[in-house]
């Protein structure tokens, strides 16, 4: 069969691209008459992937709990995926910084908006059930949403309210990481002990925080912002997107969450506490914490009665 002139051109490409490499064109080509056809069930791992559920208990609500929070993880993955390009873009352009959180900006939506599945799609007494071979595990505990965290701004940000004026750039990263927000969910307020959900927590991912802050020390997203030009950093597409981002993802995505732990873990008499032992009320609730990612981008006013309309 004549070769077409396409043919010639595709060959020819490929013949460069893998002597670029030291690599003979033969050889992938001969490769080809081997190997299978690519199926959807292979490239999207389907049969891997529906065999990650592992039930602990015999209720059957007990699967939607999982797959859910497996979801939940794969979405993570989507939205870190995202900001990794904004963060090591070489030219930023706030067409490019716009699309890209408002991509982020849908998942955290898709998030929110999914948190029904888990509001009105158990039934209560099998989850206060089931929910007590969790413990001590958590959602506390999801490495991936740290890391978005700390993907989104600069660190000073995610410290606890109370620890704040005792951080600055010459603070070393393990200090501040023992003084970040979310360590209040995991101690003793009374003591400043450790409950086992951190210590567990933080002997498998400490190494691996401290290493990703160091990465995203100058390139999170509030850092990439404050490097561009005056007239990019005015953009107001630009400005919007970050608003909506920061809200949707530190009150209305906060508030999907604790709404749905309210049904579950507070009958109006008595407030449970989390598998993990957090308070989960000031730790969830967005008027307590106040976290902020771009706080140069609201008004004082805003910053101060952050979420206590939520």
């Amino acid at each position: 069969m004549a070769q077409t002139e396409k043919t010639k051109r595709l060959l020819e490409q490929l013949e460069a691209k893998y002597a670029a490499t030291g690599q003979s064109l033969e050889v992938h080509l001969e490769g080809l008459l081997h190997q299978e056809l690519t199926t959807y069930w292979d490239y999207i791992q389907t049969d891997a992937l529906l065999n990650l559920q592992i039930k602990r208990t015999t209720l059957p609500d007990e699967m939607v709990f999982i797959v859910y929070h497996q979801i939940n993880e794969l979405i993570f993955k989507m939205i870190l995926w995202e900001i990794d390009q904004v963060a090591h873009k070489a030219e930023l352009t706030s067409e490019f910084f716009t699309e890209r959180l408002m991509r982020v900006s849908r998942y955290f939506d898709l998030l929110t908006n999914s948190f029904n599945i888990m509001t009105d799609g158990m039934e209560v007494a099998q989850y206060l059930k089931f929910r007590n071979t969790l413990a001590p595990a958590s959602g506390f505990q999801s490495a991936q949403y740290r890391k978005i965290e700390f993907a989104s701004t600069e660190l000073i940000n995610l410290i606890d309210a109370r620890f704040r004026t005792t951080i600055d750039r010459t603070t070393t990263y393990e200090y501040a990481l023992d003084h970040l927000y979310w360590q209040a969910a995991g101690k003793d307020h009374k003591t400043g002990k450790k409950s086992y959900l951190l210590t567990s927590f933080e002997a498998k991912y400490k190494n691996e925080f401290v290493a990703f802050t160091q990465k995203y020390n100058t390139i999170n997203l509030y850092s990439k912002f404050k490097t561009l030009t005056a007239s990019v950093k005015t953009n107001p597409e630009l400005i919007k997107a970050m608003r909506h981002y920061d809200y949707t993802v530190n009150i209305t995505w906060v508030m999907a969450h604790y709404t749905t732990a309210n049904k579950y873990l507070n009958d109006g008499k008595k407030v449970t506490e989390s598998t993990g032992g957090s308070d989960w009320v000031k730790y969830m609730h967005p008027k307590y914490q106040k976290r902020i990612f771009f706080p140069e981008l609201w008004s004082e006013d805003e910053l101060t009665n952050w979420g206590k309309d939520a």
